[in-house]
């Protein structure tokens, strides 16, 4: 490792990009996307990467988010050419389109074996893979299973790359898409749903969009494992992802939104947690146990003041 990439200079790797997090166009949210409550609790003031960035909790459900968020077109431009530049700053390496592909075929890999005994002898042949980013997670899959495969990702750069892998490709964010009234049998959001500007309208979106017999996978960065690996709250807090769930979150997010659960995989990397869903039944008035919400504050207040 050269002296510059040392994690002691990340800041002044971060600093030298000159990105102003602070003034950038931001909306306050004052009701849970989850539950709709409006009582938090603010668990961070600042993220991994040293901006100002607010974390708070929902008191009633436990739901964590940013708060406030940036607005979709401030996210925009983030991902047009602050993201990877930025996450490249934080690791001390290059990371861009084209050095995360091997990682994303690994990640590819893996993930097509968890859902192969799923989809033997399946008979879908749709694909869409939200925050699909290069492609190469559709690619894979449209290779392995024989399926039409259209990436939607909001970075141009990376959906340059998976339109020259031959697949469909839209630029933009889920929440906006319009499919005209298309339906997909088998929807992805992996890796992504973490950089969701609405967590609750892009499940009724995917929900909407998945055919009858859809299968819909999604995997989320657990927030307790995160924090507990970087033994703080604010390394688990970072201005791309708008929101950080948990498994019992977001199962509740499963559950309102009509995706019933078929399986459950913790990732190899033991901080991701896989779900496979298919269409069910909404239960819009389903929440987190009050127990697990008043578990997951004190254990946050413990991981923040730990005993020596």
């Amino acid at each position: 490792m050269s002296t510059r990439s040392n994690p002691e200079f990340r800041a002044d790797r971060i600093a030298d990009l000159g990105y102003d997090y602070a003034a950038q166009d931001k909306q306050e949210r004052s009701a849970c996307n989850l539950c709709g409550f409006d009582r938090f609790v603010t668990l961070s003031h600042k993220d991994r990467y040293g901006y100002p960035a607010r974390a708070d909790g929902c008191l009633r459900c436990g739901l964590v988010f940013l708060n406030p968020v940036m607005s979709q077109e401030a996210y925009s431009l983030f991902y047009l050419d602050v993201y990877r530049p930025l996450v490249s700053a934080y690791h001390g390496r290059l990371i861009d389109a084209g050095t995360i592909q091997e990682e994303q075929l690994d990640y590819a890999s893996e993930r097509s074996e968890f859902l192969a005994t799923r989809l033997a002898g399946w008979s879908g042949r749709s694909l869409l893979d939200v925050g699909g980013s290069t492609g190469v997670v559709a690619h894979h899959f449209k290779e392995r299973f024989g399926l039409e495969a259209t990436v939607l990702d909001p970075a141009p750069l990376e959906i340059e790359v998976a339109r020259r892998l031959g697949l469909q490709t839209v630029t933009g964010f889920v929440e906006s898409f319009d499919a005209a009234a298309s339906a997909y049998d088998l929807i992805l959001l992996c890796q992504a749903v973490d950089h969701l500007l609405d967590v609750s309208l892009a499940l009724q979106k995917i929900r909407e969009l998945l055919s009858p017999d859809g299968l819909f996978f999604v995997d989320i960065v657990d927030l307790r494992a995160a924090y507990r690996r970087a033994g703080s709250i604010e390394g688990a807090i970072k201005v791309d992802h708008p929101f950080y769930l948990t498994r019992a979150t977001m199962e509740a997010y499963l559950r309102r939104s009509g995706l019933d659960v078929l399986a459950v995989d913790y990732a190899p990397d033991h901080l991701h947690i896989g779900y496979l869903c298919a269409p069910g039944t909404a239960d819009p008035e389903f929440l987190t146990a009050p127990d697990a919400v008043e578990t997951q504050w004190r254990e946050i207040r413990a991981v923040q003041n730990p005993l020596s």
